[in-house]
């Protein structure tokens, strides 16, 4: 374990071992190892949400005591990665029946030097989504006919295959790029690229409207607010382009961080504010017209008991709801923050690589080990816990039976659709909870992995599974 967490750092990727062999897909290609065998929680025994100094337990005071969730509302549109510029979708219409509708294959799934990223995103009728070797791929929303076909990868350009017209120039990267993602917005689909490109495609047609190349490659999908787009490279470096020309309006370093895990962020936008994550446990507010620095905060906790809480890595995009921003790091810190100071209302020790979701009195929150949180919105304090891997967890074992290893499944998500809160997992589900009480109440089999949160958009819920297949839940 230690070899291979040295072999990642010199890569410049983070290793995250907390789930174990659901963890392997936060690593570069299959870097990894098992988890340390230990015990398996049972009914009653409340499970740690961190293996760090520190545990979450629920509140005396809540016990018993309801909280206010709001109805379903519809939604017509998913232009970005968390479902507006804020990040913040507290409770729509989707999938009230929870069964398949349909799937379409969209591209390469994950592989030994790709890897899918991308949410999906949703508008005019027509999904989009990216798959692990930088095609962009339109479906049509109700059917789940393939509409158009797009490859952003530089070397395409470059051996003069300009089916769609994609600007040449630049250095031409290696081969293996990945990551990115897509966000849509004024007829037009931005997209990010591990490939170090930064494009705008038609939305009707799939025709390159502009491309520019940056310095590094960028797992993390832009946002779109206004006339700007929004995106961080893998080095820390926020860009604001032009959403009409490309032209880039400024930018903005944060600290270097070499070490970082394999999921990504992207920033939240409300008004003239903008809200970055970045891999250093930074979370920093900028004015969205300028770029000048508003506010920051530093997200992490070191612990003697476990090096890895080091790893800073903000992944989960952070929320603005309400006048607060919610964000939560790799290394141990969930925070709640004043939009307009960043001065903390509070704090509580969750490590997590996934977006937190506040809706009505609460917030809901997954950690890294596997459990579903959730949290009063003004005081921070736990209402209850829930074990997502209980009943889950396995044994693998290695050759004869040696190298066992303890299995434990991630899980990204949640959001909240017709009354369930939804999450998908490495096991290949799409599990419902009910959002009072944290009970299972629906599940589908998708047919392969998911590690990106479901997508809402006019009813249905989309999934991009691992395996380069878009479902449809209806």
């Amino acid at each position: 374990m230690k070899r291979a967490l040295t072999v990642a750092l010199t890569c410049g990727l983070a290793l995250t071992v907390a789930s174990c062999a659901a963890q392997r897909r936060l690593l570069p290609f299959g870097l990894g190892g098992g988890e340390e065998k230990g015990s398996v929680a049972t009914e009653g025994q409340r499970v740690s949400v961190l293996t760090f100094d520190q545990q979450l337990a629920p509140s005396a005071a809540l016990s018993g005591r309801d909280f206010f969730l709001p109805g379903p509302q519809a939604a017509s549109s998913w232009p970005s990665p968390g479902g507006t510029a804020e990040n913040s979708v507290e409770h729509v219409i989707a999938a009230p029946e929870f069964s398949i509708a349909w799937k379409r294959n969209i591209g390469s799934g994950s592989g030994k030097t790709r890897q899918v990223m991308a949410p999906v995103v949703a508008d005019g009728g027509r999904v989009f989504v990216m798959d692990g070797e930088s095609t962009v791929t339109a479906v049509d929303a109700q059917s789940g006919a393939v509409v158009w076909k797009a490859d952003v990868r530089p070397d395409e350009r470059e051996r003069g295959q300009r089916r769609l017209g994609i600007l040449p120039g630049g250095s031409r990267p290696a081969s293996g790029g990945f990551g990115g993602g897509v966000a849509v917005g004024g007829g037009r689909v931005f997209v990010a690229s591990g490939y170090r490109s930064m494009s705008a495609l038609d939305a009707a047609t799939g025709a390159v409207v502009w491309s520019v190349n940056v310095d590094s490659p960028i797992h993390g999908a832009p946002t779109v607010a206004g006339s700007r787009v929004f995106v961080v490279d893998i080095d820390n470096q926020l860009f604001a382009f032009d959403a009409a020309t490309g032209e880039q309006d400024w930018s903005y370093r944060g600290i270097s961080e070499p070490a970082r895990i394999m999921r990504a962020s992207s920033p939240a936008v409300v008004g003239d504010t903008l809200v970055a994550p970045f891999s250093s446990g930074e979370v920093v507010a900028l004015r969205a017209t300028t770029g000048q620095p508003v506010w920051q905060q530093v997200l992490s906790r070191t612990s003697r008991t476990s090096a890895l809480s080091e790893l800073r890595d903000i992944a989960g995009r952070p929320v603005i709801s309400r006048g607060f921003v919610y964000a939560v790091s790799h290394s141990g810190v969930m925070q709640s923050m004043d939009i307009r100071t960043g001065q903390p209302r509070w704090s509580v020790p969750v490590a997590g690589v996934n977006a937190p979701l506040p809706a009505g009195d609460v917030v809901y929150v997954v950690s890294k080990s596997g459990e579903l949180v959730l949290l009063n919105r003004e005081t921070g304090a736990v209402y209850w816990t829930k074990d997502l891997n209980d009943g889950r967890v396995r044994q693998e074992g290695g050759f004869l039976g040696f190298w066992d290893r303890t299995v434990r499944p991630e899980w990204s998500g949640p959001i909240l659709a017709s009354n369930r809160l939804v999450l998908v997992n490495s096991d290949g589900e799409a599990v419902g909870f009910d959002p009072k009480t944290g009970a299972q109440v629906a599940s589908v089999r998708l047919g392969a992995p998911a590690y990106v949160a479901p997508s809402a958009y006019n009813g249905a819920l989309y999934i991009l599974t691992d395996r380069g297949e878009l479902v449809c839940l209806r």
